[in-house]
């Protein structure tokens, strides 16, 4: 009996299935001087969930995949959704809609939990590929609606994402777009989607479609989208959403060069995080695009504007992700050529140097970006005539480069260059001359004859 109750006491306390649970139920007795009941435990429960049948295995994954959703465990999520395609192939067959809908759920974590394009692309495309052989019964209409609105969605989102140049098959992603806003409709005449679920269709329509009218080089109907979206975000009571389609505005009007939008738009982005966005990720976003921003106006004025905005930024970058995060290095890097463009040469190495040990611990030390802070630092130094730091300075960054992009690269043959000249200073060649000497006085000895006795160099 007290075998019995120390079985039941080990019963997994998660929710990871009830098969695990009756698992332990069944396992008997053990003596636990031999093996732990925890681990006793485990065994049986693993041994037996291997004979349970696959409808059972696939509402099980099925459910936990819902759950890592819930607890962002992205990665967990989409190890289960990938079981479940299998077993809902073993289950239902390849003619079945519910296969279509295990790719489509797939296609659509890839997309928005990984970023992951090809991966999206490959799996809507074989979910599409499926529904032509699913059920074509009235009941059926509605469910393969809803996987073929999944299916543009993600489609659209994900070539966005892979589109190597700026037309690679966007007029194949505006027709996703297209044709999920022709679902959306139908859908929702007959019920199958609330009107919260319509207008958040909606937005993700005009979003994507803005981005690709951005691509395709048509500003004003990308502005008109983002339009929309405005609209719908203030119709569903949710202004705090509308930072990031003012970002999108700002960088549509930035693109056609008219700056003076550009900002007004940002100002307003940069408004709504400080005053709705609980995630400083964002604002540091956001504040540093309006510092790059600011900092690339004619306008003197915008200068002060920019330099407070990039001290805003690095200072939420710091407090988000850390200050060896590549997103707090990136925004260091501008500012430290905003110092420098604004004669601010000294502070701008002191970041440098000061950012080198971190850069080396993210990037490593044979990194673009050590050869690149190395490059800027050693030109300052030349610039302010000292050239023996300079030397040494850009040697190390010759080193890097060497190794990185080879003798031959455009990169390295301008530090070459660099190099070989600072070594004609008066300074620099002294020194090498005395370094030369040092090395070569050592080698004095070792060519005298030898007499084959020891201690025949301390006699000469």
């Amino acid at each position: 009996m007290d075998d019995d109750n120390t079985v039941s006491k080990t019963r997994p306390k998660s929710s990871d299935s009830t098969e695990s649970s009756r698992a332990v139920d069944a396992s008997p007795s053990c003596d636990s001087d031999v093996v732990s009941p925890s681990l006793m435990g485990y065994r049986y429960a693993k041994k037996e969930f291997i004979m349970v049948p696959p409808e059972e295995k696939l509402r099980h994954f099925d459910s936990r995949a819902k759950d890592h959703e819930d607890n962002q465990e992205f990665d967990a999520c989409i190890q289960d959704l990938v079981r479940c395609v299998a077993l809902t192939r073993l289950v239902y067959g390849d003619g079945h809609l519910k296969l279509a809908q295990a790719h489509a759920r797939l296609a659509k974590a890839y997309f928005q939990f990984k970023g992951w394009g090809l991966q999206a692309l490959e799996h809507s495309s074989l979910a599409r590929e499926l529904l032509p052989f699913c059920s074509s019964i009235s009941s059926c209409r509605g469910e393969k609606l809803e996987v073929l609105l999944s299916i543009h969605l993600t489609h659209g989102g994900a070539t966005l994402l892979t589109a190597k140049y700026p037309c690679h098959d966007m007029f194949d992603n505006k027709s996703s777009y297209l044709e999920a806003k022709q679902i959306i409709e139908e859908l929702h005449q007959h019920g199958g989607i609330n009107e919260e679920e319509k207008i958040r269709t909606e937005l993700d329509i005009s979003t994507g479609l803005s981005r690709v009218y951005k691509r395709q080089n048509r500003p004003e109907e990308a502005l008109s989208q983002c339009e929309k979206s405005l609209q719908l975000l203030k119709d569903c009571g949710k202004p705090e959403k509308t930072s990031s389609v003012y970002r999108d505005m700002a960088a549509i009007e930035q693109d056609r060069g008219h700056l003076d939008r550009a900002i007004e738009h940002l100002s307003k982005a940069h408004a709504i995080a400080m005053s709705h966005s609980p995630e400083e990720l964002e604002r540091a976003q956001i504040s540093h695009s309006l510092a790059l921003i600011l900092s690339a106006s004619a306008e003197p004025c915008h200068n002060d504007s920019a330099g407070h905005y990039f001290e805003q930024s690095l200072s939420s970058y710091k407090n988000s992700v850390g200050l060896q995060d590549p997103a707090f290095l990136t925004a260091q890097d501008d500012f430290c050529r905003f110092l420098l463009l604004n004669g601010q040469q000294e502070r701008c190495v002191e970041i440098q140097r000061a950012s080198l040990t971190s850069k080396r611990s993210t990037f490593s030390d044979l990194s673009a970006e050590v050869a690149d802070t190395l490059q800027l630092i050693g030109s300052v130094e030349m610039s302010e005539g000292r050239m023996k730091q300079a030397h040494r300075t850009m040697t190390k960054c010759l080193e890097i480069q060497s190794l990185l992009y080879g003798p031959q690269h455009k990169k390295t043959k301008a530090t070459k260059k660099a190099v070989d000249m600072l070594a004609r200073a008066p300074e620099v060649a002294e020194s090498l001359q005395r370094q030369g000497r040092r090395k070569t006085k050592p080698q004095a000895f070792s060519v005298l004859p030898s007499s084959g006795k020891e201690g025949s160099i301390s006699d000469s």
